[in-house]
Order: C-alpha cells, then structure tokens, then sequence
C-alpha cells in the first residue's frame, strides 16, 4: 500500500495533478474563511460559539459549504446552487423535450446543458445570497432569540451594503464554479465532487470535538466505533449491483464479423445517491420557514395554533413524527428520482437496436418490463437503506446529545464515501495506465 502511493508521487503527471488539486481546496478553503464585506465578524463568532449550528435546510446548507454558511463568508453558499442547478436541469429533461434532445446529442449537446446549469446556478445565488442578507438582517440566520450577538450580525444595513454583500456572495459561488472546473480539467476526480467532499469533511474535527465535549470518553469511543461500522457498511452497499447479463448476436459489417460479446447492466442497490435526502429535507423546511414568518404573537403573547403546532413538530429533528415522515419522504422521493434517471424503454431500445438481448427474455417491450421489474424490486433496499443512514443523525442528536451535523450518517457519509471511492478509482486507473499496478494489488 505504501509503496503505491509512493509511487503515486513518483509519477510526474499525478503528482502535479494531485498537487494542483491540494491547490484548489486551500483556496477554496481560504475563501469560506473571508468574511463578506459589512459582517459583524466578532458577532458571528460569539453567536455560534452560544448556539452551535443551523437547523433545518440552512443546517444542510452550511454542511455543504464547510461552515461557510453561518461565517457569512464571500464562499457562504458553498456549492448549494450548483448541486440545485444541476438537478433542476435534470428534472426538467423529463418536462422540456428541448433539453432531452440535447442531452442525447452527445458532447455538443452536453455542453449546452452545462451552459444552462452556469446560468440558473448564478440565478440561484442571487436568490439564495438575497435571502441569506436579509435572514442574517432580521437577526434570524442561528434561529435563536435573545442573544444580543446574533440579532447584530451586520454592521450597515443601508440598501447599497447589502447589495454589496449580495453581488459578493454570488460572485464567490461563480468563482467556486470555477475553481471545480478547473480541478476536474486539470485536476483527479470531478471538480465539484471534491470540493463538497472537502466542504463535509471540514466540519468532523469541529463535530467529534463537540461529542466529546457534551459527553464522556466512553461515548466518544463509542460513535467512533459506530461510525467506522457504518461507513463499511455504506461502502459494502454503495458497491453492491445487481448483474443484468446481457448478449449481443453476432453480425457482419462489411468483411468483418462485430458482436457475440456478454457483458451486462449494472443496476446499483443506491441508484439515487444523496439527491432524496436533499429532497426530504428541503420538502420538511417549507413548514418551519412558513411558521418562522407568521409567528408573530398577538396582544395576548400567544402564536397561531397552527405554527405552534409546526414548531413543536417539525423544528427539531428529534420529534418521533418529523422522523417517520423524513423518512417515508426519502423512501418516496427515491422511488420517484430512480424512476426518472433510468428509462427501461429507452435501454431496451438501445439493446434491440444493436442487436442485444437479455438470455430468456425477448427483445423490446418484454425486455423493458423484465428492467422495470428488476428495478422496482432492487430500489427497495435501496430506498430503505437511505432513510436508515438518513436517520443516524437525528437518532444521535435524541440520545447521544450531538448537533444534527452528527458526521456519520445522512447526507455527509453518502457524500464522503461516494467521493472517494470515485476519486481512489480514477487514480488507480491513471497508475495502472503508467505502472500496470493500481493501488491496491
């Protein structure tokens, strides 16, 4: 092991990519400590070292940006509007024919996508930084009333401040685009992968120190212990697929005789990734974020029946109903994501057009409800699998004490271990192109 990482550095062509990337992350990581222009900075320190984090979909925001999010740093939104983006526009190939004509153009079509993707995720910014300004305005940004640090967040809150703040909040989320795009050109592994990665991975020194502060030695050991289980267990599920086998017929093309291979489909246990976690968990913020703005008491000191009931029910992760519906959300959403990122009909096709054809099962219409029916029953487990990682967090925030950024489970353990399998993978495959010897013998 040691000597193919060695041999990794011994490589030129790694070693400045692997270099160039360790680049990008310490700027990236700079940046999310900068304030933004017109920040109480002292005050932001003091509010969160009194209230600890976020809650709700703010929490998952601040996860993906590093902690960025509660600095109000220039890089505050983090990646956020990108990841948005880009399952907006994937939706919308299932809604707009437009865009799924493009997509099956091929490179060039492709790139337009990711130039639409650009677009919204600026538009995005906009929105989101306009939303954070006027949050963190309102003295609302930790969630908390009564400390008199967090209700003075900013130092001017004259309109052209906060348009100042605005456009460098969105510029930063530009310049982080870049920054990705640049790693995954020139850098190992998919740009903005990376810089979630090391966004998630920023925030387990801060969330381990925090365990062992509110708790004992014995607990500290003890989420370390569950912790190195469950991430085992995700990479043993994350890996893990279902084998469709496939065989094409033999055909002659000109003089040559093409076809008669067996290969097969890969269809994964966890087809969705980390999108309906994110899913569930926005979906659950609309009714706290409603409630936040109509809890205005009346004469008496009393809120509307209905928003002490949300706040009762859906501000804490901790509710016995927030979890059962978090967690029939992820199962629905999963179903829902899998249904529209995988075609039967259109793999079929492609089958039967080259001449494939699943051993057993006739080609066409037969094929693609034999992949309907294989893929119904593997999303599943699937689907069940992701709700209980989902819930690791919030089980560990009722019993172990900790913030509902607990690092082993959710949305961080998909992320963190999905990210660096790809990423180990790519560099093995580049040492074996060099050396004929990957990482692992």
């Amino acid at each position: 092991m040691f000597s193919a990482i060695a041999r990794v550095f011994r490589t030129p062509d790694l070693r400045r990519k692997i270099g160039f990337t360790l680049a990008i992350i310490a700027i990236y990581r700079l940046g999310a400590h900068i304030p933004t222009p017109f920040v109480n900075f002292p005050n932001v320190q003091q509010c969160l070292a009194q209230t600890g984090s976020t809650e709700g979909l703010l929490s998952m925001v601040n996860l993906f940006s590093g902690g960025a999010l509660v600095q109000l740093s220039i890089f505050a939104l983090g990646v956020m509007p990108y990841i948005t983006a880009t399952i907006i526009v994937q939706l919308l190939r299932v809604v707009i024919p437009h865009f799924e004509a493009l997509y099956k153009e091929g490179q060039a079509g492709q790139a337009k996508l990711t130039q639409y993707t650009r677009y919204l995720t600026i538009a995005l910014a906009l929105l989101q930084s306009t939303t954070l300004v006027t949050v963190a305005r309102t003295g609302q940004l930790f969630g908390v009333v009564g400390i008199p640090e967090c209700d003075e967040l900013l130092t001017n809150q004259a309109w052209w401040a906060q348009l100042l703040m605005i456009v460098t909040m969105t510029a930063g989320t530009g310049l982080i685009m870049w920054l990705a795009e640049m790693v995954t050109e020139r850098g190992v592994g998919n740009g903005m992968s990376v810089l979630i990665f090391v966004s998630i991975a920023a925030t387990f020194p801060a969330a381990f120190w925090n365990i062992y502060v509110t708790n004992n030695l014995e607990t500290f050991l003890l989420v370390l212990i569950v912790g190195i289980v469950v991430v085992a267990l995700v990479v043993f599920v994350e890996q893990s697929q279902r084998r469709i086998p496939v065989q094409y017929a033999k055909r002659m093309v000109g003089r040559r005789t093409v076809g008669g291979t067996n290969t097969y489909i890969p269809i994964k246990v966890n087809m969705a990734g980390v999108i309906p976690v994110i899913f569930a968990s926005s979906l659950l913020y609309i009714p706290a974020l409603i409630s936040q703005f109509n809890a205005t008491p009346d004469a008496d000191g009393n809120v509307p029946g209905w928003v002490a009931w949300v706040q009762a029910n859906f501000t804490t992760g901790d509710h016995p109903l927030y979890m059962l519906v978090y967690f029939l959300l992820i199962i629905g959403f999963t179903y829902f994501y899998v249904a529209i990122t995988f075609n039967p009909v259109e793999v079929a096709d492609n089958m039967k057009k080259y001449g494939g054809f699943i051993p057993g099962i006739r080609a066409g219409r037969p094929t693609a409800e034999y992949l309907d029916y294989v893929l119904t029953r593997i999303t599943l487990p699937g689907s069940l699998y992701l709700g209980l990682i989902a819930m690791i967090p919030l089980i560990a925030f009722a019993t172990v004490g900790a913030n509902q950024d607990f690092p082993f489970g959710g949305a961080s353990i998909l992320i963190i271990v999905g990210v660096g399998l790809e990423t180990v993978k790519q560099i093995d495959a580049q040492l074996q192109q060099r050396h004929y010897e990957g990482l692992l013998r």
